[in-house]
This record gives C-alpha cells, structure tokens and sequence, in this order.
C-alpha cells in the first residue's frame, strides 16, 4: 500500500488496459490528422518512416543514454563509443526530413556522451548552444564526484528558427535591491518579496525531478521534469505548433505540450510506459498546471509557498 499522499502513477499494463487501448499502431504511411495528439506505440526506428515529412516544428529527443539500464522489462546495454555513434545516427536521420527548415531540436543527453550527440548533430543541423541542468538528485561516490549534472544539447535545422526569451524569464529574489529615484530599478516590490525576472542562462540550477507526492511523477527510471520541458517548449514553439519526441517514456514531453496549448506526436515501444502516458494526458484535461511554473515565470527551487501566496492575492484582486 501507497502511503496517502504518494500521488506516484504506477498503474500496470492490465490495470491500465484502456489506456494503452487509445494508443496509435502506425505500420504503414500515417496522415497528419491520424498521428497528430497521439501516443505512438512501437519501435522509433519502424515508426518513423511511415510519418509525414516537414510537418513539425520542434523536436525533443530524450534518448536512452549510453548506460546500462532497465526500462521495466526492455534492457538498454551499454555500447562502445562507435556503437552509440552509429545509433545516434540511425534515428537522427529519419527524423530530420520530418522537421520543418525552420525547427529546433533538443538532445538530451549525459556528460559522458554530450560531446558525442553534439559531433553527430553538427554534421546534419546548426548547434546553437549546450544546456546544462542540475540533477540534484544522484547517489554519491566515494572516489569521484557526484554526478548531478545532464546536457541538453540545443540545435536548429536551418538559419531561421523561433526563439522567445520572454516566455522563459526566471524569477529570482532580491537580496539587496537597487533603486533610482526610491523606486525599484530592474525589479518588483511585492508582497511576498522582492524579485527580478531575469533572461535564463544556459545553466539551469531551478529544476526538481519529480518525486513521490507529484502529481507528475511515475515510476519510470529516467522521467524529465515538467517544468524542465516546459522551458524548451516555451522557448522554441508558437501555441499550436507540432512537437516530436521519438523517445517519448512516460509522456512529459506530451503532457507538458498539451498543458501549454501545443500538439504532439509520442512514440514508444513499451506498453507499460504508454500506459503511464495517457494516464497522464487524461489528467492534463483537468489541471494544466506545471510545477515550478507560475504567473508566466519560473520559480526558483523551494518557492511554492511563494508561488501560492501570490496566486490566492491573485484570485482576491479578481
């Protein structure tokens, strides 16, 4: 038995039954209207070609990293460094007649294997930055350093791309405020502190992986943050773009991509997780809300009760 406030979703494939029931089986040419909103169930490499070309706008590609790992009954072997390589390369190509020349791409990835995604990237797109996150989750070591850092590595198809600073600002707390005139300059005075909107840097120190009382969370080994996707999203799409994810796990690029008003396309071959998504999905119907993401901002780390304060005055001034 769960404890009460253990929102984990961990549902089986047979408890689940209806839900891999709504899941797409695409094995021969798909239409845009037949995939568009849909969990793909199958294998990324079979899927791919049957999808339609030049029709989406954004990629994010959470691939398995190259470490030995089981995903719930499907095993990821680590490969020597040519092996990955060549793997990288056998999923990158039939994605990108996919993407629009105008679309942006985003690779996660480990520091082992970041400089590896990013020679191959190089080589097909235009590599624009490398994000790095804190993971601040991560078992110690006792004869090295703990690992609590993962890449994302930010590419564009082509010269022309979409990228909106402005929906992606992060809020930070004033320590020591400046003023001109004895008003705030470059910051809000309110009542739960005083804070700064900032332009993000490519380091990103404000992300939680989810955890047992999330209402995010499942039991999947390597799930991605909400908020986490949620920047990428906001950054490098328009409300109502299409947004692939070939690697799609328990469905947070998916989820997240519906709760900010964009359409989707998940593929991934094992049921359990495709379970986990539409659970996920059904859920999004009725709470869009994105933790760590409020009021058009993100918040630092440990602010919810900042967060909550300022949308029950927000609720009261309405």
């Amino acid at each position: 038995m769960k404890a009460a406030r253990n929102r984990t979703i961990d549902l089986s494939v047979d408890e689940g039954r209806m839900y891999l029931d709504r899941c797409l089986k695409v094995r021969t040419a798909a239409s845009l209207d037949e995939i568009r909103d849909r969990t793909v169930c199958g294998d990324t490499f079979e899927v791919l070609p049957n999808l339609p070309r030049h029709c989406f706008d954004l990629l994010i590609a959470d691939p398995p990293y190259n470490l030995d790992k089981d995903y719930h009954g499907s095993r990821f072997r680590q490969m020597k460094e040519d092996q990955y390589r060549e793997y990288t390369e056998n999923w990158l190509k039939p994605v990108l007649p996919l993407l629009k020349e105008t679309a942006s791409i985003y690779v996660c990835c480990d520091w082992q294997t970041s400089p590896l995604i990013m020679d191959v990237l190089k080589k097909h797109a235009v590599i624009r930055n490398r994000i790095t996150w804190q993971r601040e989750k991560g078992r110690g070591a006792r004869s090295n350093w703990k690992n609590a850092m993962e890449d994302i590595i930010f590419a564009t198809v082509g010269p022309d791309y979409y990228f909106n600073i402005d929906a992606v600002k992060v809020r930070r707390q004033v320590i020591a405020p400046y003023k001109v005139d004895g008003k705030p300059k470059d910051w809000e005075e309110t009542e739960q502190g005083n804070f700064r909107n900032t332009c993000p840097s490519n380091f990103w120190d404000d992300i939680s992986i989810p955890y047992w009382s999330m209402p995010e969370n499942t039991a999947h080994p390597t799930q991605k943050p909400e908020k986490l996707l949620a920047k990428l999203i906001l950054a490098s799409s328009h409300p109502g773009d299409l947004i692939l994810d070939p690697f799609s796990g328990s469905g947070s690029t998916l989820v997240t991509a519906k709760k900010l008003g964009r359409h989707y396309v998940g593929i991934e071959q094992n049921r359990q997780y495709c379970v986990w998504t539409e659970k996920r999905l059904e859920m999004a119907d009725t709470d869009r809300s994105i933790q760590g993401y409020a009021d058009g901002v993100f918040w630092e780390r440990n602010t919810a009760g900042l967060q909550n304060r300022a949308r029950r005055k927000r609720k009261t001034s309405d």
